[in-house]
């Protein structure tokens, strides 16, 4: 057998936890993040879970898992490989063995490996028994059978009993890494109040995996990692779709304007309208449509009325709202449109993330169609994002299209809940003059944004639509000089922008051989990659991030000058390098690409940049 990869002085693990779709390993990681956070670790999780409602039992298809990375130290991945991994049936280590550490910590129900589950599998002997593990320090632990035990006084059914089993998981792990149950139970307590034969079920359970590990001794001594040293405050674990609703609401108060979503469900943006549905005693006003295009065309009637407006979807969602999007072009309101990317085209991968949808949201409009373009990069950060979408939207009186994808919308990261003067003031421009002075398409002259007004307002009623505008009246016109007015009006108001938004910065050598670059939900791999070879003694590379993608920030091209070679690493098939090669073209660009459903590895990122510092 190998040497346990596990040591007492670790700074930061990954953890893995995997099953069948039923067995609870969502809330089993979950619920071990949030203990993990209130331990004061920094943390990043993602979880993986199949397309089908319920897939067949057993299946290596109907294989759901939870993997996080946390430790002492900060933490930008869930990581790559594995130091421990929970099976609990054999078809959830027939999906994940691929990921685990030589050496690593295999924990795995026995009880579960039965001739059948086995079969289903596709295995032809028992691996816990064939020395096919040797490579690996295997727990054996009668997990479904200790959970009956525990379980047998409280009058369950037999199928009850063995689905708290997740439970019994929970505990023995929990064990491993020096924690007490106390947070656990209370997370038990809170989520099971309204069923009191679960709360102790599973109490029950959770007791006897850390007491299977605390008398058997079968784990050997727990693993404690120190807390992180973070900055000071109030946290909380966070998703990023709940933190995309938070920052909206956040937008709203700051603003004063009533906040409507309305939002036609689709996976993986669903939760955003859940959320935001439940915080009617903050004002939020929840529409949910019949279809996306119905969803989108009230969102611009409650931009028109002078609500923060807010829709939200994925990919295929996007493409039936592209046609109302250009209806807020051309009329100028303020409408933030989130797109949860998921992997396509078509109904693709509809729970595996990409970010295959920068050309949609750049160009997937007919006509010159202009409009801010955004992505945010990590969970918690999902919640500043949409506070800067919300802020350009209605600062400059135009559409905003805010990124995210699966990777941040389901994953989860700690996040500190800003303070009294932590988020910047959303100040939206009022027209200074009387109502007779007023016309619907004049602007602020230095952003050449239009004054948003609602059509109520006593002496500044209007109207807008489809049809083009004339110059400041806004009355509709067919004259083809002042069709090519506005078009490029449109254009220069979004170009503007960019005075607003911050610097490119960048991290490692300010100038050099190569420039590595990413954006959205990429930058924790690609941040952490770079910062492991710089501390290695790497010199020659740097590292920049683009959350603000149309228009990009002022001194992108200055940066870029510095480097002898550009490397952009992106989930799609070369996207954005195709974008910047348009705006920047005499630049030496390098494609790194990955196009499977899943994140970037921080190893696959380092391989590739030693890869192009050496061809």
């Amino acid at each position: 057998m190998a040497n346990n990869v596990l040591t007492p002085t670790m700074q930061k693990v990954v953890v893995r936890f995997s099953g069948d779709s039923g067995d609870g390993m969502q809330l089993t990681g979950d619920m071990f993040s949030q203990a993990s956070g209130q331990a004061g670790l920094d943390l990043t999780t993602i979880p993986d879970f199949p397309a089908e409602i319920r897939a067949p039992q057993g299946s290596v298809g109907g294989v759901s898992s939870f993997q996080i990375q946390f430790g002492g130290t900060e933490i930008y991945t869930p990581g790559d490989e594995v130091d421990v991994l929970v099976v609990m049936n054999p078809a959830a280590l027939k999906a994940n063995l691929r990921f685990l550490k030589l050496g690593g910590t295999i924990v795995a129900d026995k009880d579960s490996f039965t001739s059948r589950n086995l079969k289903k599998a596709d295995y032809e002997e028992n691996p816990l028994e064939d020395k096919s593990l040797d490579e690996y320090k295997v727990i054996k632990a009668p997990a479904t059978s200790l959970t009956k035990e525990a379980l047998k006084d409280l009058g369950l059914e037999n199928q009850a009993m063995t689905r708290s089993k997740n439970m019994f998981a929970l505990g023995l792990v929990t064990y491993m890494f020096g924690r007490p149950l106390d947070t656990l139970i209370k997370f038990i307590e809170k989520k099971f109040s309204k069923k009191p034969v679960l709360v102790k079920a599973n109490k029950l359970a959770l007791e006897a995996g850390f007491n299977f590990a605390l008398n058997t001794e079968i784990i050997g001594t727990s693993i404690i990692i120190p807390p992180a040293k973070m900055q000071k405050g109030t946290y909380r674990n966070i998703d990023g779709n709940t933190a995309i609703a938070w920052g909206f609401l956040a937008a709203s108060e700051n603003s004063g304007r009533k906040l409507s979503l309305c939002s036609y469900p689709i996976t993986p943006a669903s939760e955003i309208l859940h959320e935001l549905s439940a915080r009617r005693d903050m004002g939020a006003i929840v529409f949910q449509a019949e279809d996306e295009i119905a969803a989108v065309c009230a969102a611009i009637g409650a931009s028109f009325s002078g609500n923060l407006s807010i829709t939200t979807t994925s990919g295929p969602g996007l493409s039936l709202k592209s046609e109302a999007i250009g209806l807020a072009v051309i009329s100028e309101i303020p409408l933030v449109i989130v797109n949860v990317q998921r992997a396509g085209p078509s109904t693709g991968l509809p729970t595996k993330t990409e970010q295959s949808d920068l050309n949609q949201a750049l160009y997937g409009r007919h006509g010159d169609a202009p409009l801010v373009v955004m992505a945010a990069s990590s969970p918690d950060d999902c919640f500043n994002y949409s506070y800067e979408a919300a802020r350009l939207a209605m600062e400059h009186s135009t559409p905003v299209i805010l990124l995210s994808d699966t990777y941040l919308a389901s994953g989860t990261s700690p996040w500190r809940i800003p303070e009294n003067g932590d988020l910047p003031d959303i100040k939206i421009k009022d027209f200074e003059g009387s109502a007779d002075e007023w016309l619907p398409y004049i602007r602020d002259p230095e952003f050449l944004t239009r004054y948003w007004k609602g059509p109520g307002d006593k002496g500044f009623e209007h109207r807008i639509g489809g049809l083009e505008k004339q110059v400041d009246t806004g009355n509709l016109t067919y004259e083809p000089e002042n069709h090519e007015k506005m078009t490029k009006i449109r254009e220069e108001k979004i170009a503007k922008i960019a005075k607003k938004l911050p610097r490119q910065s960048v991290v490692g050598a300010q100038s050099g051989k190569l420039l590595v670059i990413g954006w959205g939900s990429t930058h924790g791999a690609i941040n952490t990659a770079v910062t492991e070879m710089l501390e290695e003694g790497e010199e020659n590379i740097g590292f920049t991030h683009f959350n603000y993608i149309n228009p990009l920030p002022e001194n992108t091209e200055e940066v870029f000058s510095r480097f002898d070679q550009i490397l952009v690493c992106e989930l799609n098939n070369g996207q954005f390098a195709n974008y910047l090669k348009t705006k920047f073209p005499k630049f030496n660009y390098r494609k790194y690409n990955k196009i499977q459903g899943q994140p970037f590895f921080t190893s696959e990122i380092k391989a590739e940049i030693i890869n192009t510092l050496t061809n």
